[in-house]
Parts: C-alpha cells; sequence; structure tokens
C-alpha cells in the first residue's frame, strides 16, 4: 500500500478547477471521451485536440477470458500492414487525452489501441478521488490479467491490418511500468517507450514483480522518460533500474527532465511542462523509428 500512497501523492495537485471548466462537462461519456473526475482540474486551455481527418478511429472491443474489453483505436484509414503501437494508459482509463494521445501516432502512421484494462475492476473516471481510485482499481487489477489482456490486443492487430514485425508499446504513469512489464513479458515487442512508470515496489499477489526486477532479462530496448522534480519516483530508484539493466545486454536508457515532475506529458494537468512533453514525444518517435517499429 506504500507503493500506491507514494502514487497518488506524486498525483495529487492542489491546484484549483482551471478556466471556471466545470467537473461534469469532463465525465466519461464513451471510451476516449471526457476526464476522470479525479484527475481534475483540468487546464483546458493546455488540452492538445488531434483531429480525426484521414483517420479510422472508434471502439473496439475484444473478448478476454469471457470478458469483453473495449479498445480505443485511431489508424491511417484505408491502410493495412501499419506499424503498430499500444498505449497504456495512466490510472485515469482510456480518457480524452489517451484517445487523443492514440490519434497522434495515428497521425504518424501507426494503428494505435488503447485497451481498456480496468474493465473488470470498474470505471476509474467516476472514481470521486485518486485514494478511492487506488484502494477500488487500481490495488486490484493483477499484472497477469493485464499481460494477458495486451496480449489480446496483440492478437487482433496482427489479425486486422497490423504488421506482426512492428509493435511497440508506450504508457504514462501506471501504463508507465505496465510498458516495462509488457516489454518483459512479450519479447517479440521492438521497443517500448515507458513515461514516469513506477520501477521498484512491493511485491504482492498483484504485482508479484516490478521493472527492477525483470531489468536483468530484458531484451526490447525500453525509453524511460522521467522527472527530476518527480516526488513519487525517486532518483535512486533510476539508479536502481540502471544498474539492474546492467547485468544484461539490453539498450534501455533514460532522458530524466530536470523541470518536471510527474505527469509533465499530462497536457490536461497542472504537471504539464510543454518544452519537456514535446521533447519527449519527439524521442519516443525516433526511438520507435530506430529500434524498428515504424
Amino acid at each position: 500500500m506504500d507503493d500506491l500512497r507514494q502514487d497518488a501523492e506524486s498525483l495529487l495537485t492542489k491546484t484549483s478547477l482551471s478556466d471556471g471548466v466545470d467537473r461534469r462537462d469532463f465525465l466519461k461519456v464513451a471510451l476516449g471521451t471526457g476526464f476522470a473526475a479525479a484527475a481534475m482540474p483540468v487546464v483546458a486551455q493546455n488540452v492538445i485536440k488531434t483531429d480525426t481527418a484521414g483517420l479510422t478511429t472508434g471502439t473496439i472491443t475484444l473478448t478476454v477470458d469471457g470478458v469483453q474489453v473495449p479498445v480505443y483505436r485511431a489508424q491511417p484509414e484505408g491502410k493495412t500492414n501499419l506499424p503498430v503501437i499500444l498505449v497504456v494508459s495512466e490510472i485515469f482509463g482510456v480518457h480524452e487525452h489517451i484517445a487523443d494521445v492514440a490519434r497522434r501516432f495515428a497521425k504518424q502512421g501507426y494503428m494505435a489501441l488503447a485497451p481498456d484494462l480496468f474493465v473488470r475492476q470498474g470505471d476509474p473516471q467516476k472514481a470521486a478521488s485518486i485514494a478511492e481510485l487506488q484502494r477500488d482499481i487500481i490495488s486490484k487489477t493483477p499484472d497477469a490479467q493485464v499481460m494477458a489482456d495486451l496480449d489480446a490486443t496483440v492478437a487482433w492487430a496482427k489479425a486486422n491490418g497490423g504488421n506482426a514485425d512492428k509493435i511497440g508499446i508506450t504508457g504514462f504513469c501506471w501504463g508507465g511500468r505496465i510498458t516495462w512489464m509488457y516489454a518483459a513479458h512479450n519479447p517479440s515487442i521492438k521497443a517500448g517507450v515507458a513515461w514516469y512508470g513506477r520501477l521498484v515496489g512491493e511485491s504482492n499477489p498483484v504485482t508479484p514483480r516490478h521493472p527492477v526486477d525483470i531489468a536483468g532479462s530484458l531484451t526490447v530496448p525500453v525509453l524511460g522518460l522521467y522527472g527530476l522534480k518527480d516526488t513519487g519516483i525517486t532518483q535512486d530508484s533510476i539508479a536502481a533500474m540502471k544498474a539492474a539493466l546492467a547485468k544484461g545486454a539490453n539498450k534501455s536508457t533514460f532522458v530524466v527532465y530536470p523541470n518536471s515532475g510527474h505527469a509533465f506529458h499530462a497536457d490536461y494537468r497542472p504537471s504539464y511542462v510543454e518544452a519537456d512533453a514535446k521533447d519527449g514525444w519527439s524521442r519516443a518517435l525516433a526511438w520507435f523509428k530506430q529500434n524498428g517499429v515504424s
């Protein structure tokens, strides 16, 4: 529970609601729309909106172990044999920001897929606070379940116009940790980009291992994008991850932004740092290209 508490502390903000945006205006109405109540306040003037021109977008549904798992999809219209990016959300689920990130990748020529990995545990957009969200949903979402849902997403991509030899993964916060873990779980992934994902933690039945535990055997190259001012992810934990990675033969590397804290890519939040978010995005695209995803 200490890990969850630290995650919550790194996400909490004392800033009040910006620009008169009403909380109700951002509640979820469909996958990939609205913002989670627990993510408030939304800084509306910073929110990036990527249009759907030239794209096929919307929700597909996978059946995984008898459960219907929604996946937000964005890809170039009418194209096949597309490189694939799995987009893994923060604790807030597949909301407007994550869908927009998927569209940004689609504009770059990718099939981008963002599965609702919390569908069995609940709707993170309805949780009133980060503490409630952590307690009722995140702490009850097993890594094994997440890996299976991502496996099913990859299988769908391969069967529906995705290039099986060009698959990458990226994720933010909770999804940053999952990026490291899935890169270890599925070595056929070409590359990963982990944005401020937790690297160390306690072992329990839900999260039996953490990135530092799989680093030595990791073969997939992962780019870690982190903030020096992140109070929830210490520089000691990054150092421990680097040391663990050094025990293997892996090309993973880190960029630590001195002016950023947690969630610096989240353009809808007060934590957003535009310069570092843009630099990280450029590095992510270059990393995927360099490692054979595009």
